[in-house]
């Protein structure tokens, strides 16, 4: 069965690819480089738009791109109204989505967690895991 969307989440995925592609093809900007737009929220009068984007740089430079869009705002909007058919065209708020950073620090937290816990068992838990799996499926058979 398909999944459903309602009309704002398919005109904000629609803005978020637009945007991406203005952003990568004609923005001039220096400041504005290696970024990705990871979701765009719309109000439900389509009047304002939340842009949330990572940085491969990292939070380094988040001040200067976020100058640089916000800079180029008045184009990307005019440029939007051109390309997406809807009746408001919405004001653009750039916000940096640090929610990769946060990911990423949870995913070394657990693995560094799960190495401390395999260190505390002895070197050979992976083994005596591989093992206990063996026994828990013969039973089974």
């Amino acid at each position: 069965m398909a999944k459903e969307y309602s009309r704002a989440t398919r005109v904000a995925e629609q803005i978020r690819r637009e945007l991406a592609e203005l952003i990568r093809l004609e923005l001039k900007d220096p400041r504005v480089g290696l970024i990705s737009l990871t979701d765009v929220e719309l109000t439900p009068d389509y009047a304002h738009a939340k842009i949330f984007f990572t940085s491969m740089q990292g939070e380094e430079g988040v001040e200067a791109i976020l100058a640089g869009l916000r800079r180029a705002g008045g184009f990307l909007r005019r440029e939007l109204g051109r390309r997406v058919r809807i009746h408001t065209t919405p004001e653009l708020h750039f916000v940096y989505d640090r929610s990769v950073e946060q990911g990423s620090y949870m995913s070394a937290l657990i693995d560094r967690t799960v190495a401390d816990d395999r260190a505390h068992r002895g070197e050979d838990a992976p083994e005596e895991e591989a093992r206990d799996a063996d026994d828990a499926n013969e039973g089974r058979s």
